[in-house]
């Protein structure tokens, strides 16, 4: 893992980002060699330049292949059938996207023939390259191979996840430590009896990294070997520390208070709130003008379906507690909340009208938030915000909770891209790590993940209810 602006990136992913940058700048110029029979494609019709057609397609193909999550490491537990279907969809998109583009800027126009080739080569230059990457990432010499220190229920939060298809080929467990105690979560075939001292052992061993999973360290861990690992160039790392950096979240089972105080990140000030802010304003009356036509079509639509109002007001926990007025487009029945009980929405809710459920799943009910991040309740992306009655009970069964009012509330936020609709006390909880680790790392660059990583839950309509 690659760590920018305080944000985690996959080493696979920006590989995978790189190569594929060079596929398509280079796909245009070998179409042009194989188009016009030239050594020395650098005109395509005597006049100009080959090489702004080829960062143009470099920029539209890498936005169609971020857009459908080809970057994200949760979609290659896909597998390469559905890995396919996302290249097939990206380029889908890409193809519409360059059309446009030649449309609105002909300088930029490619002849059909040189096009089709230089698409076709990239296509199938990308799908190879993925295959390899696909199955090359099983092989142990791709894999970071970390010993855990300890085999208490910490340490099974480690086996656990190296089980996910995702994670098993990222890192491999060379075997659990045990120090203190006779109680064991992960299975006694892991456990390691060493016969050497520790340096030795992970000398002999490669390891990459040993993880610290022990609860009570008092008088149980081989501090002297630890330090000698240390200075043998052998990265250790707490199980808080290395969760957060493999799954993008603060696992509430591993945090303790002193772990956040001491540790970098909840970066606040001045000027991250004033560049917070541009963004906000800047991607939020973008997409307003963008998505007018769409939000007068939903609001007639609703009108037509069920009447006045159009506009749904509820009450909403933001900034330090605060709680201010949320706008969105109304997706339930007039009734759907008799007596004024508060519920959470929950899967094929029957409170939800027909038109409701078409703008949940496009997400087209959230636009009216705008206002909101225009009035500055809000920002764009940001922890997802509840009502006051379940703000309450929440904060009384989960710890931490209420940190991530310490942020403004999103429309979009790193909870909402990485895990479906919450509609309990246990998806809550889950969330809420995500939450945490936005609210740890948030940065300009993690916002501009994240927006791209909308449009993929937009596109492939995850987590929508």
């Amino acid at each position: 893992m690659i760590r920018l602006f305080r944000h985690y990136i996959s080493s696979k992913a920006l590989l995978l980002l790189v190569v594929e940058m060079m596929i398509f700048f280079i796909s245009i110029y070998a179409g042009s060699v194989v188009r016009l029979d030239t050594v020395h494609p650098l005109l395509t019709d005597g006049s100009h330049s080959l090489f702004m057609n080829a960062l143009a397609f470099t920029a539209i193909m890498l936005f169609a292949m971020i857009a459908s999550g080809l970057y994200n490491d949760l979609e290659w537990e896909l597998g390469m059938w559905g890995m396919l279907q996302r290249i097939g969809a990206a380029f889908s998109l890409g193809l519409v996207l360059m059309i446009l583009l030649f449309y609105v800027f002909p300088v930029l126009f490619l002849g059909r023939g040189l096009f089709s080739i230089s698409f076709a080569t990239s296509a199938i230059a990308v799908i190879s390259f993925r295959w390899l990457v696909f199955h090359g990432s099983t092989w142990q010499g791709f894999k970071h191979r970390v010993l855990v220190m300890g085999t208490g229920t910490r340490a099974a939060q480690i086996e656990s996840l190296s089980a996910s298809p995702s994670m098993l080929k990222r890192f491999h467990v060379v075997g659990y430590l045990a120090f203190g105690g006779n109680q064991h979560a992960v299975s006694s075939e892991r456990i390691l009896q060493m016969k050497t001292s520790l340096p030795d052992f992970v000398a002999a061993n490669d390891v990459d990294e040993i993880i610290m999973a022990v609860r009570d360290r008092r008088g149980n861990l081989p501090f002297r070997d630890l330090l000698e690992c240390k200075l043998m160039g052998i990265k250790i790392i707490e199980l808080s520390a290395f969760l957060e950096r493999e799954v993008g979240q603060l696992k509430l089972e591993s945090l303790n208070a002193s772990w956040m105080i001491s540790s970098d990140g909840f970066p606040n000030g001045l000027a991250r709130d004033l560049n917070k802010r541009i963004f906000d304003l800047i991607v939020s009356g973008a997409l307003l003008i963008f998505a007018m036509p769409f939000m007068v079509t939903a609001a007639l639509f609703i009108f037509f379906e069920t009447g006045a109002p159009v506009i749904y007001r509820q009450e909403r926990v933001g900034l330090n507690n605060k709680p201010y007025t949320i706008y969105k487009f109304r997706s339930m029945r007039l009734d759907a909340e008799k007596g004024g009980v508060a519920r959470w929405a929950s899967k094929n809710d029957d409170r939800i009208t027909a038109v409701g459920r078409i703008l949940r799943k496009l997400r087209i009910d959230e636009l009216p938030q705008i206002v909101n991040v225009f009035k500055g309740d809000m920002s764009f992306v940001g922890p997802r915000p509840e009502r006051p009655v379940f703000v309450e009970t929440l904060a009384e069964k989960i710890p931490y909770y209420k940190a991530r009012h310490t942020i403004k509330p999103g429309i979009t936020g790193w909870a909402q891209v990485r895990y479906a609709y919450g509609a309990s006390l246990e998806d809550a909880r889950e969330k809420l790590q995500y939450d945490l680790y936005y609210v740890k790392n948030h940065s300009l660059f993690l916002d501009i993940l994240i927006l791209f990583q909308t449009i993929q839950v937009v596109l492939w309509g995850k987590g929508a209810r």
